[in-house]
């Protein structure tokens, strides 16, 4: 191993270590995209906690060639992984770059997990993704509606309603219609 791989190494471990962790957070974020590799690495940890904070790096500095990658991880095991991996997928305001998920390898898995992940907190976050796509897929609109009427979380089923046909975020999300000329 090299003295890059053995640094990489270190620093995936200390961020499975609760006390060392921040340090090392906060040293792959300093790396920028220089990182990327180790985060890829990380995704693949034994680590719940590792794989986490990998995809929290993501948010902040996601790339189209890393994207199935995390994508991957909307079925790991740890709910933590799952809805964090779904925040990074949802949310444009913390990434330094432009990088859309495809609908097509998204959106099904998004819609399993609004239906059926036994963590209220990821499929409330699963809403955020399947949202995205509300006007322009019937299967997303299907998937919101279906949560909105019978997820067992009030606030599930509140969100879902937002995203979903006539909710408040849909109207303001809706295409704007062209003018005729």
């Amino acid at each position: 191993m090299g003295a890059a791989s053995d640094m990489d190494a270190s620093l995936l471990a200390d961020l499975a270590i609760p006390h060392r962790a921040k340090r090392a957070y906060r040293q792959l974020l300093g790396r920028g995209l220089d990182a990327m590799s180790t985060a890829r690495r990380g995704l693949r940890h034994a680590s719940a906690d590792v794989r986490y904070r990998c995809c929290r790096f993501l948010d902040r500095f996601l790339e189209p060639g890393i994207l199935g990658d995390l994508i991957s991880m909307l079925e790991d095991p740890d709910h933590r992984v799952r809805l964090t991996t779904l925040h990074t997928l949802a949310c444009d305001r913390c990434k330094e770059g432009d990088c859309r998920p495809d609908e097509g390898q998204v959106l099904p898995l998004a819609i399993s997990l609004l239906a059926n992940d036994p963590d209220a907190h990821v499929r409330a976050m699963a809403v955020e993704v399947v949202g995205q796509w509300a006007h322009t897929s019937s299967a997303a609109e299907g998937g919101l509606l279906a949560a909105m009427k019978s997820d067992p979380s009030t606030t599930v089923r509140k969100k879902a309603g937002w995203y979903a046909p006539g909710g408040t975020i849909h109207r303001r999300t809706a295409p704007k219609s062209r003018r005729s000329a």
